[in-house]
């Protein structure tokens, strides 16, 4: 799997429990990394399962989920966007089916997907294009570390660690 993504910067790789978590590997990138990321998958024969936003206290993580049908390897990327800024750029040019995936994202959450040719509202009246029905109010929103975990890590930058950081020292505690 991981000579599949080479070229692409990661910003953290973790081994997932499949059994636990449904799939194998979690990658964490930067926004910018996130269409090379997807043609190299696309390269290897992975297909697009979905994509969609979590709203957390950190930004809005948005999640790709691909696996390939030959192999079972399924793959989660994740985007950590800040809220004041919430764009990425568009898979839609590599699997077309993102197109619709990124537009229901930004019904509900307002992730703008720079690139996707069609990025008018998919659920949502036109007329509510910025009432985004998923974005929480900062009492019950949750971070990412009581979510999500690393899973055993391959590698990792400080800022993903950090976000990760108090969860990590409970579990080594609770040891």
């Amino acid at each position: 799997m991981l000579q599949v993504l080479e070229g692409v910067a990661t910003q953290c790789v973790a081994k997932q429990d499949k059994g636990a978590t449904g799939h194998v590997w979690s990658i964490f990138l930067a926004p910018n990394q996130i269409v090379k990321a997807a043609r190299k998958l696309y390269e290897a024969e992975y297909s697009l399962e979905d994509v969609f936003a979590l709203d957390v206290e950190e930004g809005f993580l948005v999640i790709y989920h691909f696996n390939r049908w030959n192999i079972e390897e399924r793959v989660t990327l994740r985007v950590l966007l800040p809220k004041d800024n919430a764009v990425v750029p568009s898979i839609a040019s590599v699997f077309q089916g993102a197109e619709w995936h990124e537009r229901e994202t930004r019904d509900f959450h307002g992730v703008i997907f720079e690139g996707n040719p069609n990025l008018v509202p998919l659920l949502m009246a036109v007329e509510d294009v910025d009432v985004h029905p998923l974005i929480k109010t900062a009492k019950v929103r949750k971070s990412i570390k009581d979510i999500l975990t690393l899973g055993e890590i391959v590698s990792c930058s400080k800022e993903v660690e950090e976000l990760f950081a108090e969860a990590v020292a409970e579990e080594a505690a609770d040891a």
